[in-house]
This record gives structure tokens, C-alpha cells and sequence, in this order.
């Protein structure tokens, strides 16, 4: 008898479960749900505008995914519910939410609907910044030991900028919860009836470490006094390894799902770091390269080494016995969606759709009959800021060399193109500090739709480009780790090596370096590199003072 397991991702706008045989690792069924409030980044549902750089969710949405996606593979595969063994959870990070004791988030209470703090502040929320800075600044003045696991920057986008934002900004919100809690780690309680936390979000995005714990005491009182116990008061709740059982599905979630009481759930995971099992990695110096909106880049190795600007390393942070590294770029997808809405004439549109495409697929199309280096274009990839290397929301794009000939094409391809360039400077960033990446694995929309994007990268980065076997490279990764929970007694796994080696796949085909092109990319990347050290490096911070400009003229 067949067994399945469940793995439900939750993207930055949808989540989604998929049924998969642990045996086979053959997809079953899938369900998607789009998020009806998507991202608030201007006006909360009652319409109150929203502060600079917000970047806010409902956690309505992703109980209705729970709800919805589950019950709707359980009916289109026709699987017997006894038969479904585990389920597991993964979710963008860092994203966070107020909630009560009992698990009620804090934006459901009638007085705090209208209160932006009470919301989920998605990862890319980066509105506390200057929380940032300052976290910087202390721990680097006290000397503490644990900022150089996190590249020597913690990110306005990790739990501590934002919840000192809340008690800072709407300290209401502060004293009202009585936990701040990664959405992933809310979802699997909100299954099981059991509040726990995972060592990996507490590890990338929290300061967590799994000999020495959180920071002290004494450094969250040198932030703000009011900070001192914010562990024992806020953070609380057992963290437990990746692939542990966090618990059963409880009644109440059994009958709004169809899952059998009592189901496995793993705990709760990071959308990137669940997907390198999924992709058959089982060891060290293989890069798994998760692009969609943003891109996430997750590498092991055998020892911990001091990288600046990467997001951090973290003790089986990704997989047992090694130390997973993850480093990222806070905009890809998102570049080129912001093109095609604001950029792309009229006309575009009409011949995309005289030719049955999609606007992406006719640009891409367009921008593949230019040689590299032809339009005479050269963009910087920090329409959202940097996350790595220089770990900086407050940079901002930038596109060199237009001119009244140039096409939207082009800028489509300038702007792939400096992506590729960004994750190169990842890529030799870890080698230059003793973390050797061998091989390249890509993941995610764009690594399984576009071959021209692809290829542009293979021909930036000079290395062979692997794809993912699956379309949800995440939500596989997830229903690996259920199957884990689950444990072989049950007919799954006892480890997620032996999972992923039966589970995960790729697809037959490899990217592979054009030289020809190669050669002239080196050439333009020497120009990216110029230009990212000017304006990202302190040469020249017109990006920072221009946003400040912003920040004051709509404060006014």
C-alpha cells in the first residue's frame, strides 16, 4: 500500500500543498491559493496608509490556504486520508507575527485592526532599518562574538529590527502580545494544538545558536532596557531540530482539512532551506540557487567559516552534521514584474498576445536575439536593496547607459543580467572565504521556465546549472521532512538523507557555459563590480540620501 506525504508552501503571494509518494517521490496533486490581501505595502484593508519601506500580510490568508489546498488534493488524488502519513510546513523567512498565549494573532482583536504593528510583517518589511543599524552598531562596539556567523550585519529583515520596531513604534502592540512568532512556526501550531519553534528560522533570522542560545541579556538591554527579557518574555516556546515532530493534526484542523486526527507534522522550516533535499543534495560545497521573487542561495560545508555579508551559517541549519550557509538578493522576479508594470508600452502587450504569449515569454523571446553586451546597458539588481553582500535595504537600482533607442527588451535582459551578476559576487564572496561552491543547482518559477534566463546565468557565473525536478521544489521539500516526522515505523523516514535520496529529483538537463559569451560577461561584471562598490560600499551614497529626501517629503 502506497503512503503520501504533504508538504505545504507558503510563498510571499500563495501558498500551496502538494501530495507526494514517500517511496517514489512522484507528485500526486497539487493546490494553489492566492492570498486575497496579498503584500500591504500601501494601505492596511481599511484602507489606512502605510509607512515607507511596510511590507505587511494577513494571516487570514494563510489559514484559508490551509483550509483550501489541503481538502482540494486529498479530492482530486482520491488518497485515503489514513494512507497520507505526514505533513510538513515551510515558509518565506523572515516572516513574523504578534500573537496571543493561545495563538490569536494580534490583528484579529477588535482594537487593533486599524494598528499596521498588529499585522504579519513579511520578510521584505524593511521598514525598520534604522532598528537595524543600531543592532549593528552595539553588537559590533560590545565586541559580540555572534555577528560574524551573520556576515558581521543582521538584516532589517530578521526578527530583533522588527519587534524592536513594535515596541518602539506601537509599544500597545508590544505589551498586547504575548509571543512574536515566525509565521511558519504559527501555521504548524495552528495545525497541532502545540506552539514550538524551529532551529532554523531561530537560527538564520533570530540570533539563535544551538550551543550558545540567543544574545544575552545584557546586549538586548544596551538596545533598549525594555528589551532585557524579551527572550523569556516574547521568544518563547521549545525550538526543536529540523525534522522533528512537532506534533498531530488536531481534531478541529482534521475536520476543516481531511486529514486524519493525530497526522505527523514537522516543524516548521525556511522555504529556500526545505528545497535542497529536494533537489537529491546530500553534501557539501553544492549551491542551491531558490529564484522566484527573490532569490535564496543555500550552501553546506563541513566547517564553520567567518563570511562578511552572507545572511549567516547556521549547526544543521539545513541538513544534520553539516552547517548550512544561506546568502541571498532581495529582488529578481520582483525586477522584472516591476518592469513589465511600469515600463512595457501598450504595443508589447498587443503582439504578445497576437502570438499567444506571455508578456514575460515575448521579452525574453525579444531580448534573445541581442549579443551579450550589446545594448550598452548595465544595471545594478537593488530595486528592493541588498541582502547580500553588503547587506543594505537602503540601496536602490540603477540602469547605466540608456539612451532614446532603448528598447524595453533590453532593459529586460540588463536586468537579468545584473542579477546573474549578483549571485556571482555571492559565489565568489563564499570562495573567497573558504566555502567552496562545486556545483550550481537552481530552483524555483524561473529556474523551471526560462531557459534564456538560465543560460544567462550559466554564461555569468562559468558553472554547469542543474534544475530542480519539480516545479514546487519547495513544497516537495516539505512533504520530504513530513515523511521524516513520520518516521520509518509509520513508512516514512528516519533520515532526511535517506528521504531525499528517494524523494528528490532533477530534471535531464544542464546549463552549460557558453565561452564565447563568457568572455564579454567577464568584461561587463568588472563594470558591475565598479559600480557595486561605488555606490554599495560608502563611495557614494546618493542611493541613502535621496531615500531620505523621500522618507522626509512624505513624512512632512
Amino acid at each position: 500500500m502506497a503512503k503520501y506525504s504533504i508538504g505545504i508552501d507558503f510563498g510571499t503571494l500563495s501558498g500551496r500543498a502538494l501530495l507526494v509518494d514517500v517511496r517514489t517521490g512522484e507528485e500526486i496533486a497539487t493546490s494553489v491559493y492566492d492570498y486575497p490581501h496579498k503584500v500591504m505595502d500601501e494601505m492596511l484593508p481599511s484602507g489606512k496608509r502605510l509607512g515607507v519601506d511596510f511590507a505587511l500580510e494577513h494571516p487570514r490568508d494563510y489559514l484559508d490556504v490551509i483550509e483550501k489546498t489541503i481538502s482540494a488534493v486529498i479530492r482530486e488524488s482520491g488518497v485515503s486520508p489514513d494512507d497520507i502519513i505526514g505533513v510538513g510546513v515551510d515558509f518565506t523567512a523572515c516572516t513574523v507575527m504578534p500573537v496571543k498565549a493561545d495563538g490569536t494573532p494580534v490583528c484579529f482583536l477588535p482594537g487593533f485592526r486599524d494598528n499596521p504593528h498588529a499585522y504579519v510583517k513579511l520578510w521584505k518589511h524593511h521598514a525598520a532599518q534604522d532598528k537595524a543599524n543600531k543592532l549593528n552598531e552595539t553588537a559590533a562596539a560590545r565586541g559580540e562574538k555572534w555577528l560574524a556567523r551573520y556576515g558581521n550585519k543582521i538584516s532589517s529583515e530578521w526578527l530583533v529590527p522588527k519587534i524592536w520596531q513594535i515596541l518602539t513604534d506601537a509599544p500597545e502592540v508590544y505589551e498586547e502580545m504575548d509571543c512574536f512568532i515566525e509565521a511558519a512556526d504559527w501555521i504548524v501550531w495552528q495545525l497541532t494544538g502545540k506552539e514550538t519553534r524551529n532551529s532554523c528560522c531561530a537560527g538564520y533570522k533570530a540570533i539563535w545558536h544551538k550551543q550558545d542560545g540567543y544574545p544575552s541579556k545584557e546586549f538586548f538591554a544596551a538596545l533598549d532596557p525594555r528589551l532585557e527579557n524579551v527572550v523569556e518574555e516574547k521568544l518563547g516556546g521549545e525550538i526543536l531540530p529540523l525534522g522533528s515532530c512537532a506534533g498531530g493534526i488536531t481534531p478541529e484542523m482534521a475536520a476543516k482539512t481531511g486529514l486524519a486526527v493525530g497526522t505527523p507534522v514537522a516543524v516548521g522550516n525556511v522555504d529556500a532551506h526545505v528545497c535542497v533535499p529536494a533537489v537529491g543534495i546530500d553534501g557539501p560545497g553544492k549551491m542551491l540557487a531558490i529564484m522566484g521573487t527573490s532569490t535564496c542561495h543555500i550552501l553546506m560545508c563541513e566547517k564553520e567559516c567567518s563570511v562578511p555579508g552572507i545572511c549567516g551559517y547556521v549547526e544543521d541549519g539545513v541538513m544534520p552534521g553539516l552547517v548550512g550557509y544561506e546568502a541571498g538578493q532581495s529582488c529578481v522576479g520582483d525586477h522584472f514584474a516591476w518592469l513589465v508594470n511600469n515600463c512595457v508600452p501598450p504595443r508589447y502587450f498587443e503582439e504578445a498576445k497576437a502570438h499567444g504569449m506571455d508578456i514575460h515569454v515575448y521579452l525574453q523571446e525579444k531580448a534573445s536575439e541581442q549579443k551579450p553586451g550589446e545594448s550598452g546597458l548595465l544595471a545594478l539588481d537593488w530595486w528592493n536593496g541588498n541582502r547580500s553582500v553588503l547587506v543594505d535595504v537602503d540601496l536602490t537600482g540603477m540602469m547605466l547607459g540608456m539612451t532614446l533607442t532603448t528598447r524595453p527588451e533590453e532593459m529586460y535582459r540588463a536586468l537579468v543580467e545584473a542579477t546573474a551578476y549578483g549571485t556571482r559576487k555571492i559565489i565568489e564572496n563564499f570562495e573567497e572565504n573558504g566555502v567552496p561552491v562545486d556545483e550550481f543547482y537552481a530552483s524555483g518559477g524561473i529556474a523551471e521556465k526560462s531557459a534564456f534566463v538560465m543560460q544567462i546565468y550559466a554564461d555569468i557565473i562559468r558553472k554547469p546549472i542543474k534544475i530542480s525536478g519539480s516545479a514546487q521544489g519547495p513544497a516537495l521539500g516539505a512533504a520530504i521532512f513530513g515523511a521524516v516526522a513520520a518516521g520509518k515505523k509509520n513508512g516514512g523516514y528516519d533520515s532526511v538523507y535517506d528521504a531525499a535520496r528517494m524523494m528528490g529529483k532533477l530534471k535531464n538537463i544542464t546549463y552549460l557555459p557558453n565561452e564565447e559569451n563568457a568572455k564579454v560577461y567577464d568584461k561587463l561584471y568588472a563594470e558591475y563590480s565598479t559600480l557595486h562598490d561605488y555606490f554599495g560600499t560608502g563611495g557614494n551614497d546618493v542611493m541613502k540620501r535621496l531615500k531620505e529626501i523621500k522618507k522626509g517629503v512624505q513624512n512632512a
